[in-house]
């Protein structure tokens, strides 16, 4: 059965900021857990919203699925939050656990503790030279940073947060409910501070009291030899920034390369095919053959067949993990047959066919031909 796409599941657009997500699948959640909503496929739905909002509210997982779809995602830890099934959790576990409060707005997390800034995610297109040998590129970030003005504080220079009149400090505030079992009291995040303890008579003009800014920056990014699609580099503490004095989160380039006009890939060799004609096959000839490192001279030996292969030792993909190793380029021989030939040219062939004592005939295939070399290349 396949999956729903994950923005129509969470029911936001694919431009969905963070904030927009999150509380689309506040309200989502609060309609489909089943602690509320008795319909027969409510856990499967509630399981279903689990899943999108942790794809969609992971940066690089989201990256990944809005290039490859669900299929991209396969072994990527995609299914719940975080691999979880949340299906016999209530609303307040679940909201405590992501979003630091109850379905009542309570929570038993410190507001005021260091949090430790999200990753953020970057894709950077590279030619094929430039991951063979490696490179160093600029790239421009956007990122949440710590507002520059009031340094975090989220007032504006010169003035103080006080104390919130509501908690008093606490950040939290007890309150008496009537239930089946009687009264029950909870204690919840004080709403007046959202648990901060603390009030901002005067925010800063800058970030209006949130404490952090969305910056746009140029990082210098040092690609290392050998590289392929896929791998990324993590850059530490360049990712968006932390709250309450948390430390910056990480920023992973994720790295595609560009197909190559000739040259492919296969892990650290590199396939080249190379056309030569009829008559260098037959008598043989020097060549000269292009490597991701420059040219170089190869010799066909006379009667070289179509698909042969010639290995050039050291020509290819150096280990982006060790220094020490490097791949083979794989020179494919294609022999060109010609497909038109003048009166001249035809009379040369014709008298050459009448001294070759090989007719036509079923050929007996051998233990491994061409095309199971050409399986073993790619294989």
């Amino acid at each position: 059965m396949s999956k729903r796409d994950y923005y129509e599941v969470l029911g936001v657009q694919r431009e969905a900021n963070e904030a927009e997500m999150k509380k689309a699948f506040r309200n989502r959640a609060k309609k489909l857990h089943p602690d509320v909503n008795k319909a027969p496929n409510a856990a499967e739905e509630f399981k279903e919203l689990n899943e999108a909002y942790a794809v969609l509210s992971d940066s690089q997982k989201r990256g990944i699925y809005d290039r490859y779809g669900h299929a991209g995602l396969e072994g990527q830890g995609a299914g719940g939050m975080g691999g979880m099934d949340f299906s016999g959790f209530g609303l307040d576990d679940i909201f405590e656990q992501f979003f630091g409060g109850g379905f009542g707005g309570g929570g038993g997390r410190n507001p005021r503790r260091p949090r430790r800034g999200r990753d953020i995610g970057h894709e950077l297109t590279i030619t094929f030279e430039e991951a063979v040998h490696g490179v160093t590129k600029d790239i421009d970030v956007e990122r949440v940073e710590s507002c520059e003005r009031c340094n975090g504080q989220r007032a504006e220079p010169g003035t103080s947060p006080v104390r919130c009149g509501t908690c008093h400090g606490n950040g939290q505030v007890r309150v008496t409910r009537q239930t089946i079992l009687g009264a029950m009291v909870q204690t919840t995040t004080c709403t007046t501070c959202q648990g901060v303890g603390e009030t901002i008579a005067t925010p800063c003009t800058r970030c209006r009291g949130d404490g952090r800014v969305r910056k746009s920056r140029t990082l210098n990014v040092k690609i290392p030899a050998g590289i392929d699609t896929g791998n990324q580099i993590r850059l530490a503490n360049e990712g968006e920034a932390g709250g309450n004095g948390g430390p910056a989160g990480n920023l992973f380039v994720v790295i595609d390369v560009k197909p190559h006009k000739y040259f492919r890939r296969n892990e650290l060799d590199v396939i080249l095919e190379f056309d030569i004609n009829m008559v260098q096959a037959t008598l043989g000839t020097m060549v000269t053959v292009p490597t991701i490192h420059g040219e170089e001279e190869v010799t066909i030996a006379p009667g070289t067949q179509p698909g042969s292969i010639i290995k050039l030792r050291h020509q290819g993909v150096p280990d982006v993990r060790r220094n020490d190793r490097r791949g083979d380029q794989l020179v494919v021989v294609n022999v060109t047959i010609p497909k038109s030939l003048s009166g001249d040219q035809k009379e040369i062939l014709r008298a050459l066919a009448e001294t070759l004592d090989e007719d036509a005939r079923p050929h007996e295939p051998e233990e491994k031909g061409f095309f199971g070399t050409i399986k073993d290349l790619f294989a």
